[in-house]
């Protein structure tokens, strides 16, 4: 019986056209690819192979494999799904890489790799914050192996999550894009109002993680992140599981050092300033279901 056009697996991603030469998370699950995992690859390929690491890295963010609406291919069996963004991560360690080993800046590696994944930013925001509040979901992403229930499934109380982790993840994400928009500046001052921007993405991330109240993800009381499970009546509630999901809000930290500040002083200060204009414009209370005051 052959399946019905509902039924055909990846159907979505009908331009996607692979004949590339990948490198595969294990031999022994040949021969299927996973976003994330070679992001990670790509950073133990650079000591070895610094032009095919960076090759592996900007591959999946071709024509041929990004999706139209600037989704990143998750892995074969399921391209729809999401993986962590961490490519930008990942291209600004590569290009730091070259740096120190060879003594050569790849401005225009950075500069096609910057412009994709501004695409995969605008994915995220529009697809996975469902009410503009700066709170993500993104279902199973990688480190949250103990749940309740499966993350990436509709849940069976109805309503959605708002994940502490997915939340993270696009915190870094925002981080790395700010990183690399200063590095592209010092050299390219079009990219200091970018730099600008990701920087108010991030605080009003910052602000919405941390919001108080008894619908937000961080518990006073607990010292800890939480996914929070908003039901469709409008409550709230944080699903009290300790797990790496709680943890990685911790990890999304950039260290802009010194040096790199005094290279682009006019960004690095426009970054400040913009920061402290709207350190109190953005108060979210966790309750509010409305979306946010920088539109769509």
């Amino acid at each position: 019986m052959r399946p019905t056009h509902h039924q055909v697996r990846n159907r979505e991603w009908f331009h996607l056209n692979s004949d590339h030469i990948i490198s595969m998370p294990d031999k022994w699950e040949y021969p299927w690819f996973a976003a994330w995992d070679l992001a990670f690859h790509t950073l133990a390929l650079s000591t070895v192979d610094i032009d095919f690491a960076k090759q592996q890295l900007d591959l999946l963010l071709r024509q041929a494999y990004l999706h139209p609406t600037g989704q990143i291919p998750a892995y074969e069996w399921n391209f729809s799904d999401v993986n962590p963004p961490i490519q930008a991560w990942a291209a600004i360690f590569l290009y730091r890489m070259e740096q120190a080993l060879h003594h050569k800046t790849d401005l225009d590696f950075l500069k096609r790799v910057f412009g994709r994944l501004t695409s995969n930013f605008g994915w995220w925001v529009n697809r996975k914050d469902r009410f503009g509040r700066s709170l993500f979901e993104g279902g199973f992403l990688g480190l949250d192996n103990i749940g309740v229930f499966d993350r990436s499934a509709p849940l069976p109380t109805g309503g959605h999550l708002e994940q502490a982790d997915g939340t993270a993840w696009v915190a870094l994400f925002c981080q790395n894009m700010l990183e690399i928009a200063f590095e592209l500046a010092a050299h390219d001052p079009t990219y200091e109002e970018l730099a600008g921007n990701y920087a108010l993405e991030l605080l009003l991330i910052a602000r919405a993680m941390n919001g108080i109240g008894p619908g937000g993800m961080w518990d006073e009381e607990d010292g800890f992140y939480y996914d929070v499970l908003r039901l469709p009546d409008g409550s709230a509630t944080r699903l009290k599981v300790r797990s790496m999901v709680g943890l990685l809000p911790l990890c999304a930290t950039t260290a802009v050092e010194k040096w790199q500040r005094e290279r682009v002083p006019q960004t690095g200060g426009g970054v400040c300033r913009a920061s402290a204009a709207h350190a109190g414009a953005f108060r979210i209370d966790p309750s509010d279901r409305t979306r946010s005051s920088r539109g769509r």
